[in-house]
């Protein structure tokens, strides 16, 4: 059940895993999404934590460190592999549109 429920990520979701391709606590994962995406994606705390706890749960991150104010992440295989494969399928959807807007679709 949890595969089907991360089929798709929403962009927090998307950008908090792609984030935790090296380990970071939670303030750095916040702060990376928002200089990757330019500002477009601005995870707050409350949804970060819940991602987080959540991930942790369905096993797709792992805590590699606690000094007691922060808690530091890092990807298990399982998270990556969702990460890649969400990474193909925004591919695709791109490719899709590229060819759709640009007329070579059979649309």
């Amino acid at each position: 059940m949890a595969k089907e429920q991360l089929q798709y990520l929403t962009e927090p979701m998307y950008y908090t895993l792609l984030a935790l391709t090296s380990p970071r606590h939670g303030y750095d994962i916040m702060q990376t999404v928002e200089v990757v995406t330019g500002g477009r994606v601005k995870i707050g705390a409350g949804t970060l934590y819940a991602l987080l706890s959540r991930f942790e749960k369905e096993k797709l991150i792992f805590q590699i460190s606690d000094d007691g104010r922060r808690k530091t992440y890092t990807l298990t295989k399982k998270g990556r592999s969702i990460l890649e494969n969400e990474y193909i399928r925004l591919q695709l959807l791109v490719k899709d549109g590229q060819n759709l807007l640009r007329g070579d679709g059979d649309g």
